[in-house]
């Protein structure tokens, strides 16, 4: 699927290709003029948060995209707590991707490192700190870098997690790996085929088994993870892999599909671990993506399913975000940016801390007055 976002006055279109639910392009009216680097809203947990960046290489596959090469290679992103307050904060993403991003989103009038200069919180190479820490595995949109669910991870980090968030190389507008060079979406020119989203989970689920394999011997930090407590969300086709790799691998306890159109069957006997829907209006049930009715029927274990009120298929990404500072404003979707990020972060927490913290959340479990945008389907949504 391509939403288009389509701005005047030197901002030609901001294209958010999400592959999974085909909804027409819409467009998006001009700000006055872009409001400089975007801010990523400060983390709400009690822990300062690093990040840094590890670079992995499977040689037991060849690439899906890139026949030249003989191995799978990933990005990996790690966010977690830390102690180290003072630093310098990592880079969004670099100049080069940026310019890859805006291109690939069909931008100009901007400078091309506009999006390296979003400010973020995390301190670069930060020494971890804690023991015991639960990890969460987050899969970003077709299309769409790691980077574009940094305020997400950031937070998830602050209160307590490791998150590992992977660029599926070649499935991107921009990925640089670990020589240096910047791999651009080579998978773009396939994704009209036949099976295509089938395949895309498939290959991420082969991804973060891989990723959960290495991670233990990869990073200085990773004898803090608790291996008892993974769990994974993503957005969009990232979403739609968290069930996929979930049904793969059953190290993964818990997973959230944030607005994807699922691809991965469900086994007909059910699926215990705990799932959650989180999306907008067009997942609400009966609506005019089916697979999550499809899917609910099958999961019988722990489940919710969640419709945002007034959000977009980007409104659980930084995109909005970033829209904004690039001058573009969306005329589709009524949620502020800000409180995008706010109910995302809050619903994606507390299904968190309830099946990795075994802390009850009683915001997943009735409507909260506090979040009144939050409908809890099927009921909420009319349909039983």
């Amino acid at each position: 699927m391509r939403l288009l976002l389509a701005a005047a006055a030197g901002l030609a279109v901001l294209a958010a290709s999400a592959c999974s639910t085909p909804t027409p392009p819409r467009s998006a009216v001009p700000s006055a003029t872009p409001t400089g680097p975007a801010v990523l809203p400060a983390p709400t947990g009690a822990h300062p948060v690093g990040t840094t960046v590890l670079h992995m290489k499977d040689t037991s596959r060849p690439d899906p995209w890139n026949l030249d090469v003989d191995a799978r290679e990933l990005k990996v992103t790690l966010w977690y707590p830390t102690k180290q307050r003072d630093g310098r904060k990592a880079p969004y993403m670099s100049p080069k991707e940026s310019e890859l991003v805006l291109r690939g989103w069909g931008i100009g009038g901007v400078p091309d490192d506009t999006l390296s200069k979003t400010r973020t919180n995390a301190v670069k190479d930060a020494k971890p700190a804690g023991r015991k820490i639960p990890l969460v595995v987050l899969s970003p949109g077709f299309t769409r870098p790691m980077s574009m669910l940094t305020s997400l991870a950031e937070d998830l980090a602050s209160r307590g997690y490791v998150v590992a968030g992977i660029d599926h190389t070649y499935e991107s507008y921009a990925t640089t790996l670990s020589d240096g060079q910047v791999a651009e979406c080579l998978a773009c020119d396939s994704d009209t085929d036949t099976g295509f989203g089938t395949g895309v989970v498939t290959g991420r689920a082969a991804d973060v088994s891989f990723v959960l394999d290495q991670l233990t011997t990869k990073w200085d930090g990773s004898g803090l993870i608790d291996r008892s407590k993974i769990a994974m969300a993503g957005q969009s086709i990232g979403g739609a892999s968290a069930m996929a790799a979930m049904i793969k691998d059953s190290r993964i306890r818990a997973g959230i599909d944030m607005d994807g159109t699922t691809y991965a069957r469900i086994p007909k006997n059910g699926f215990s671990r705990p799932f959650m829907f989180l999306g907008s209006a067009q997942h609400v049930p009966g609506g005019a993506a089916p697979t999550w009715d499809r899917d609910w029927k099958l999961l019988t274990g722990w489940k919710r399913w969640i419709v945002l009120t007034g959000a977009e298929h980007q409104s659980f990404t930084d995109g909005p975000l970033l829209a904004e500072a690039l001058g573009s404003k969306p005329s589709y979707g009524v949620l502020p940016a800000a409180r995008a990020i706010e109910l995302t972060r809050a619903y994606v927490a507390a299904f968190f801390d309830q099946h990795l913290m075994s802390q009850r959340q009683p915001i997943l479990d009735k409507p909260s007055s506090r979040y009144p945008e939050a409908k809890l389907c099927p009921e909420a949504c009319g349909q039983s």
